[in-house]
């Protein structure tokens, strides 16, 4: 383990550090299109967790340059891993001080700080590969799609299903009209299954001395400072936080919602509403039920897409019993996910987190369908390194549109269903304005669109 650069990194970050974020040098624009036998260069920001996995996938594809984490236990390996990166713990030094250095940037960190650590890569010409959800609030999932095409690079969000040919197979059907118009759509997950409410609703009355290996206020980001408290936060805990994360609909609707919502064509709701169980400030609640409304898209009719998380009564809380009838059989259960597409001839049943896997009803639908490669779409089917491969294929050849859950994609997924977070906390039927990012009918709603942040972590729109 390398010390000197840590301290280095953890201490690098001052006024000079934000230097690219405000105004990105000539040598910084993004490389589109490259040389056949050039390598290109990549920074891991958060090689922790689903981090580890995201670095080691594109250093398959390049030369790992520099790795950051704000827990120096969990750089270590990969710092032995890549003995030539650079190692910090804070991302801004990484940026400021690698600029000329690295062509692109994975960030797999806490929800709360994916905006920033992309929007300075972006600003800087870096192709930007961002683990779901792409954001923390609706306001910055807008944000990074105006940056990435403002600035012209390769982007990718880490919800590995796109890459699943099923789920591409699922899009096509669906628009070819297999099951006809469809109208509704039920998706659920069995998150959370991490602490929240209600078994913990406030903020524990105690502290830890921070561990030397833990840069907390790193961590932190643009939060509000709070003392260090051993696991309640870190790791993976920070998830039932309003502070750091996104509830089980910010983990999971990036996953199990894509296929539908790519099927459907959706992208801004006209509203959203929910219940859910008791709200509190501090972490999500209990269970949830959001119901998404989607106008008329081209020759598609508007559709409702019902959302549904944790348990109610110690039950999960699931699509209605009646239409579970109609698609399951001969003892058959609910899986912990999946979704349901309603159409006017038929039902589209996916058991599967990512709409992969999925059969039609009535089966009579599927007699000599292909239901398993794509047609139109182009083929992939590598899971996790095939979401990499494709973002480093777009990268080379110039051509963003390549990498299938890009920015322009994945903004308008993550930004729908951030809102149901907001419906949730307000407890009201939100009309939303999406090309004006605002709530219309309740204005005390938008103060949840967007954060405060702490001096020096500003979310800013160009």
């Amino acid at each position: 383990m390398r010390t000197n650069v840590n301290r280095r990194g953890f201490l690098g970050t001052g006024a000079a550090t934000l230097g690219y974020f405000y105004s990105a040098p000539a040598y910084s624009a993004a490389r589109m299109g490259r040389k056949p036998n050039e390598t290109l260069r990549f920074a891991g920001i958060g090689v922790g967790g689903k981090g580890s996995s995201d670095i080691d996938h594109v250093g398959n594809l390049g030369e790992v340059v520099a790795i950051c984490d704000i827990d120096e236990g969990r750089i270590a390996p990969k710092a032995e891993k890549w003995p030539s990166a650079k190692v910090y713990t804070d991302f801004r030094a990484l940026l400021d001080e690698m600029g000329k250095e690295i062509d692109a940037v994975t960030v797999s960190t806490p929800d709360h700080t994916h905006a920033l650590a992309s929007l300075m890569a972006i600003r800087m010409g870096k192709h930007c590969y961002t683990q779901k959800p792409l954001t923390q609030t609706v306001f910055e999932a807008r944000v990074l799609k105006e940056a990435a095409k403002q600035h012209g690079v390769c982007t990718q969000m880490g919800n590995q299903g796109s890459a699943e040919d099923g789920l591409r197979r699922a899009v096509e059907l669906v628009q070819g009209g297999i099951i006809g118009p469809v109208r509704e759509v039920h998706v659920w997950t069995n998150r959370p299954v991490w602490p929240q409410a209600p078994d913990i609703t406030s903020r524990p009355d105690t502290a830890d001395p921070w561990p030397k290996e833990i840069h907390w206020d790193q961590f932190i980001g643009g939060a509000p400072l709070r003392p260090y408290v051993a696991e309640v936060y870190h790791p993976f805990n920070w998830r039932g936080w309003w502070d750091y994360g996104t509830g089980a609909i910010g983990d999971m609707a990036c996953h199990t919602a894509n296929m539908a919502f790519r099927a459907l064509k959706l992208a801004h709701p006209t509203a959203v509403s929910a219940e859910s169980a008791e709200v509190n400030p501090e972490t999500y609640p209990a269970w949830a039920r959001v119901t998404i409304e989607f106008p008329a898209r081209e020759d598609m009719p508007p559709a409702t897409l019902t959302w549904y998380e944790g348990r109610q009564d110690g039950e999960l809380v699931l699509p209605p019993e009646e239409l579970q009838a109609k698609i399951l059989s001969g003892g058959e259960r609910l899986p912990g996910s999946g979704s349901i597409l309603v159409g006017d001839e038929g039902i589209l049943y996916s058991p599967n987190d990512y709409g992969a896997k999925f059969r039609l009803h009535p089966e009579a639908l599927a007699e000599g369908k292909n239901l398993d490669t794509p047609e139109r779409l182009p083929s992939n089917n590598k899971g996790d390194q095939g979401m990499k491969d494709e973002w480093v294929r777009a990268i080379t050849e110039g051509k963003p549109e390549i990498a299938y859950s890009n920015f322009d994609t994945a903004s308008l997924l993550t930004e729908a269903f951030l809102l149901g977070n907001v419906a949730i906390r307000t407890g009201q039927r939100l009309e939303w304005d999406g090309p004006g990012l605002k709530i219309t009918n309740y204005p005390e709603a938008n103060q949840f669109i967007q954060t405060e942040y702490r001096r020096g972590w500003e979310v800013t729109r160009a």
